[in-house]
């Protein structure tokens, strides 16, 4: 009822409400129609009595309280406390009191009520869908403008309800605010509207500008509270802190293996698809990474751009820097769990352990003759071809490789002998030399004959010793044309050469 929404609603004017017409008319007018017309018709002895009576007693006792805003109105507009009633709540009491007052004014009076009454309520009755306004409705009543909750409780919000009213028409997603799909609309238009003052990049996003320009001003506002590194995204740190607490959630579906970033994950899934999506324009070159190919690069350039501070070298990988870096510092980090060696780089700990367990994944195809190492598969395959890209600037001679065989050749103009032993403190060109000369101290004897179980220090001599089973001699003389086993029995029978003379 109008009372009730009276109680409900302290915004509630009789001023603002577009209500029937008989309302109007008695907010526009001084007095009532129906007062005058009281007046000059004669009605029942009841109203007579009223208004011959100078006063009620209860009028009386309400002139006595001059404090009330009602006795004013009161004494301003003499009126029986009815009327006023009817003033303030003009509802079906007033039709009852009417209705026993019959008369050609009022009852047209009477008509125009009861159709502004019926429209007013008809008007309430239409169903009108509720507008939001910060997660409240506005009030269905139409004297009202003031927002109310209903029922007194907070409208749930979307992230609650899961409700994702906003659809992106070209991929189908669905979004709970207008502004994202808005935003989500850029991937697909290409529109960067946030650019950088500082490198003219752009940004789809303003969130994106923020954490940009951090690059330039160098602010790291998220520290890891373990180690005390800082990162310019939080993202950053959280996938940080897995490195502390070994937490690794992204399996691979394939190999079970899992990684701490998903970005990791995508990369290592294209082993087993076998996918290179990055092509070198220069050689066609496929890799399954970005930053291998920006390394493959440098390859055609020569760029090098990561220097060592200590000998001034520079490298195309910024990890090769770090591991050149240990050969001044001395570090080895990788060590063999079987012998306890210990060496600088992961790829030469996986070789070495090879000498454990016989693997030889190498092989030639010339041959037939394995490897552990693909260096020195290819360093063999030159003894078919007979290539010698490596010269001697003293003395002309080649050598297939430059490290093992042209650098230990220069010692022999030199005299070098970098590797000096330990126990005796003979010094000697090569350290395969020095190891093979250790074993003269410890007895050590690596390589056996399998015919007679007989050990040798050194593999040549147990191919020599093995000759002495086989009865091959290819050593032949070029004077005499003997034959012989080994190469040092040759030397002696150069004299014949002179005895024959």
């Amino acid at each position: 009822s109008k009372s009730e929404d009276r109680q409900k609603c302290p915004h509630f004017e009789e001023e603002e409400e577009p209500g029937p017409p008989q309302i109007k008319e008695e907010e526009e007018e001084p007095g009532l129609p129906q007062i005058k017309e009281e007046k000059e018709e004669p009605g029942p002895p009841q109203i007579k009595e009223d208004e011959e009576e100078p006063g009620l007693p209860q009028i009386k006792e309400e002139k006595e309280e001059p404090g009330l805003p009602q006795i004013k109105e009161e004494k301003e507009e003499p009126g029986l406390p009815q009327i006023k009633e009817e003033k303030e709540e003009p509802g079906p009491s007033q039709i009852k009191v009417e209705e026993e007052e019959p008369g050609p004014s009022q009852i047209q009076e009477e008509e125009e009520l009861e159709s502004g009454l019926q429209q007013f309520t008809e008007d309430q009755e239409k169903p009108q869908p509720p507008q939001e306004t910060c997660g409240a409705i506005v009030c269905k009543k139409i004297m009202c403008r003031k927002v109310r909750r209903v029922s007194g409780k907070k409208k749930p919000m979307r992230t609650q309800t899961g409700e994702k009213p906003h659809s992106c028409d070209t991929f189908r997603k669905s979004f709970s605010q207008l502004s994202n799909l808005l935003v989500h609309k850029r991937i697909h238009t290409g529109e960067k509207p946030h650019p950088c003052e500082t490198c003219e990049k752009s940004f789809s996003r303003r969130s994106h500008l923020l954490v940009h320009k951090r690059t330039h001003t160098g602010e790291k506002p998220h520290p890891c509270e373990t180690c005390e590194k800082s990162f310019s995204r939080r993202s950053h740190l959280l996938v940080h802190k897995r490195t502390h607490t070994g937490e690794k959630p992204h399996p691979c579906d394939t190999c079970g293996k899992s990684f701490s970033k998903m970005t990791n994950l995508s990369v290592h899934k294209r082993i087993h698809t076998g996918e290179k999506p990055h092509p070198c324009e220069t050689c066609e070159k496929s890799f399954s990474r970005r930053s291998h190919l920006l390394a493959h690069m440098r390859t055609h350039t020569g760029e090098k751009p990561h220097t060592c501070d200590t000998c001034g070298k520079s490298f195309s990988k910024l990890s090769n820097l770090l591991v050149h870096k240990r050969i001044h510092t001395g570090e080895k980090p990788h060590t063999c769990d079987t012998c306890g060696r210990s060496f600088s780089k992961l790829s030469n700990l996986l070789v070495h352990k090879r000498i454990h367990t016989g693997e030889k994944p190498h092989t030639c195809g010339t041959c037939g003759k394995s490897f552990s190492q693909q260096g020195s598969l290819s360093v063999h395959i030159r003894t078919h071809t007979g290539w010698k890209p490596h010269p001697c600037e003293t003395c002309g001679k080649s050598f297939s490789t430059r490290g093992s065989f042209l650098s230990v050749h220069m010692r022999t103009h030199t005299g070098e002998k970098p590797h000096p032993c330990e126990t005796c403190g003979k010094s000697f060109s090569q350290r395969s030399t020095l190891l093979t000369h250790m074993r003269t101290h410890t007895d050590w004897k690596p390589h056996p004959c399998e015919t007679c179980e007989k050990s040798f220090r050194r593999r040549s001599h147990l191919l020599a010793h093995m000759r002495t089973h086989t009865g091959e001699k290819p050593q032949t003389c070029e004077t005499c044309g003997k034959s012989f086993s080994t190469r040092g029995k040759t030397v002696p029978t150069v004299l014949c050469f002179f005895f024959s003379l």
